[in-house]
């Protein structure tokens, strides 16, 4: 009768450890999933960069420095995303990338208030076109970063929750980071008015 007792126990405790085992891997699958739509709208918007640069190197001549800086960053951003894909639930290969992205979305925003400055910039109709388009990238790429963090919250929680906790320690589930956004706290202040 003990026999039993027992060995229905190790039973069950085996069945609750592949369970865990098998959500922990079904979440961190998601994890890579989310990720893949964040590459997708970061490749679309690497892509975007060189053709916007290169209509602002017409009529900037001048501000090389600014260009080749939005060029720099979008070449560490690239490499940083490349990393991402392969370990998107790996903390420090997400900071990197979000670390390279700040970078980029502050040289690109040095970029744009050029462009604001020129009004031939500004009014030519590629720079308007590629600027509504990477407008739009990023707004997909924050609602792509929502459902990432979104699923890195699912997985955290189910790999930091006791008694699953154990199973996660055991086989080496760490916990994920979640993707900052890329706008600096000046950035994201809501705008003041004075009177």
């Amino acid at each position: 009768m003990a026999t039993w007792i027992v060995l229905v126990a190790t039973v069950a405790v085996v069945l609750w450890i592949m369970a865990v085992f098998n959500t922990l891997v079904q979440r961190r699958n998601r994890i890579a999933n989310a990720y893949a739509q964040i590459d997708v709208q970061l490749k679309r918007r690497y892509d975007l960069i060189p053709n916007l640069v290169e209509v602002a190197r017409r009529y900037l001549a001048h501000e090389a420095a600014t260009l080749e800086a939005v060029t720099r960053a979008r070449g560490a951003a690239v490499t940083a995303a490349a990393a991402a894909r392969v370990r998107p639930t790996d903390a420090a290969t997400v900071n990197l990338l979000a670390a390279a992205e700040q970078e980029l979305g502050g040289s690109m925003g040095r970029l744009m208030a050029l462009a604001e400055a020129y009004p031939e910039l500004k009014a030519d109709a590629t720079m308007r076109s590629l600027s509504e388009e990477l407008t739009s990238t990023e707004n997909r790429i924050g609602f792509a970063r929502q459902a990432y963090n979104d699923e890195v919250l699912a997985y955290n929680d189910s790999a930091s929750q006791f008694p699953a906790l154990i199973a996660a320690r055991l086989f080496g589930f760490e916990l994920a980071a979640m993707l900052q956004s890329t706008q600096s706290a000046q950035e994201r202040e809501a705008p003041r008015l004075a009177f």
